[in-house]
């Protein structure tokens, strides 16, 4: 089966979308691929705050959950945390 077209009950209560679907916007991404997946989870982090600030905890805890979960991609070697020459202080 193919998970990409199933968005599961689990998915949608953790994430508030299908993961699968999401990971593959984030590889996608102008972001991801310019700064790479560390830069993505300082944006859904962001984000959650903003989402907090304006009442919205369930947004917020989803979000904060596909933070984790590019996060953990990073740490396993799936996704690239920070790309080659990029400084983010520069």
């Amino acid at each position: 089966m193919n998970q990409r077209n199933t968005n599961t009950p689990k998915d949608q209560q953790m994430y508030g979308c299908n993961i699968e679907e999401f990971l593959e916007s984030v590889t996608e991404s102008v972001t991801y691929k310019v700064t790479g997946a560390s830069m993505v989870v300082a944006s859904l982090m962001s984000d959650a705050q903003e989402q907090l600030a304006h009442g919205d905890h369930e947004g917020a805890r989803q979000t904060l959950n596909r933070a984790k979960h590019v996060l953990f991609k990073i740490m396993s070697g799936e996704m690239v945390g920070t790309r080659p020459n990029h400084n983010p202080n520069h």
